[in-house]
């Protein structure tokens, strides 16, 4: 390692290190982003686990002299998973003045903001708001309900989708495949979409069981497993997230089910604790980061980033939501370039940038502003370099796919507002 990287290395190191300690004063007026997520209930973590994501990056960011030479601050609420929760939330949220809200567990939930969001800043162009999407995924909200002031910053569920279809099309033998998703918005697209692209891509491939159940409520998924077992899948497509996939697939290993799962979440809270043995090289993933990517990659200043952070949560949350870091970061930079920190200034700025992720480019489409970069598909191995949850496996890459290659045709036809 030469010198200079060693140097580069000590004072990253030297950030992260302090990202815990309080910003420094400068006694300018905090940069408020609000999150409105759950925080409660049996998606807690999820959420819990963003707003900490979110708080280290801002302390780094605020070390290092904030935006514009203010402090970034990063204000949680629990809005229960609640569409009518959150507007209450927000409407007290833009009475006081705050202009940027990030939001992403449920995307019911993420299209009531986008509307409320849309309306107000159409209605009062002197004080907008930006809605910084980092997980909500239905396709329509760069799309059909598209906004100037709206930006996702997570591949939506037809570009996850079409990394899951492309490997499961090349699966030699595959020929009987089981849907099974949360009954939302969500859950509806990745049903509806799944059988769409496997009937472009893999024919052959036959749709044995389509099954919508309750969000957050079931407590007992052996019924589900039951089903699979009967239909004679020989995998699994889910997008099901946080306990309800932990839930699912635990309850797929007690029945013995030898099925493969494609999913979205796979790698968070919990779910490779649930996996266990008996996912090994059985459970797949498609994401922006696993924890093997720094080694596989060669960037061991992304592996010490990864471990201060999980020591920085005391061993209680991995890094995961990587995307908060490009989220972030292109955040202030869209703002450094605007010399400005209003919405409408902001939001022309990111549209169309360019930005260097730890591993490879990303893009910020103006057109919908739908954020392109790249993904990876892994696989749930005991071959992995790092374990995840301790559970003795890890995620190892499969397909690595180019921001380029995740874009798909949009039809947004978004109405921007003037410049002046």
């Amino acid at each position: 390692m030469s010198a200079l990287l060693r140097t580069v290395l000590g004072a990253l190191l030297g950030l992260l290190l302090a990202a815990s300690a309080p910003a420094a004063s400068t006694g300018a007026e905090p940069l408020r982003i609000a999150v409105i997520d759950t925080l409660s209930g049996p998606f807690a973590l999820e959420g819990e686990a963003m707003v900490a994501h979110l708080r280290y990056l801002a302390g780094l960011f605020n070390r290092q002299g904030g935006v514009l030479g203010r402090p970034l601050e990063i204000q949680a609420y629990d809005n229960k998973g609640s569409p009518q929760e959150t507007l209450v939330i927000l409407r007290d949220l833009i009475e006081r003045g705050i202009q940027y809200v990030a939001q992403g567990n449920g995307s019911h939930v993420a299209g009531a903001i986008l509307e409320a969001v849309e309306k107000h800043s159409r209605r009062q162009p002197d004080r907008p708001v930006l809605f910084l999407n980092y997980s909500a995924l239905n396709p329509e909200l760069t799309n059909e309900l598209c906004s100037f002031w709206h930006f996702r910053f997570d591949a939506n569920t037809a570009m996850r989708l079409d990394a899951l279809t492309d490997a499961i099309a090349t699966q030699e033998g595959l020929k009987r495949v089981f849907l099974i998703n949360q009954d939302y918005a969500h859950g509806h697209q990745v049903a509806a979409l799944a059988r769409e692209m496997l009937a472009r891509k893999a024919p052959w491939i036959e749709i044995v069981g389509d099954v919508l159940h309750p969000i957050g409520k079931v407590r007992d998924f052996a019924p589900y497993a039951a089903r699979i077992r009967v239909s004679g899948a020989q995998a699994v497509i889910t997008g099901n997230w946080g306990n309800d996939l932990s839930l699912l697939i635990r309850a797929g290993a007690e029945a013995g089910l030898e099925v493969a799962y494609y999913t979205f979440y796979a790698g968070g809270f919990g779910v490779p604790t649930a996996i266990g043995a008996a996912g090994n090289e059985r459970v797949y993933q498609v994401s922006e980061w696993h924890r093997d990517l720094p080694d596989e990659e060669n960037r061991p200043d992304w592996a010490d980033f990864a471990d201060t952070f999980e020591r920085h949560t005391d061993g209680r949350i991995p890094w995961y939501f990587h995307r908060t870091h490009t989220l972030l970061s292109m955040l202030v930079k869209a703002m450094e370039q605007a010399q400005s920190t209003h919405p409408r200034d902001v939001a022309y700025a990111l549209e169309g940038m360019e930005h260097e992720t730890a591993f490879g480019p990303a893009y910020m489409r103006a057109e919908d502003h739908q954020l392109l970069q790249p993904l990876f598909l892994s696989r749930f191995s005991r071959a992995a370099r790092h374990e995840a949850e301790n559970s003795g496996f890890g995620w190892v890459t499969v397909r690595r796919i180019p921001a380029a290659a995740t874009a798909l045709p949009h039809n947004c036809r978004m109405q921007r507002p003037g410049r002046d």
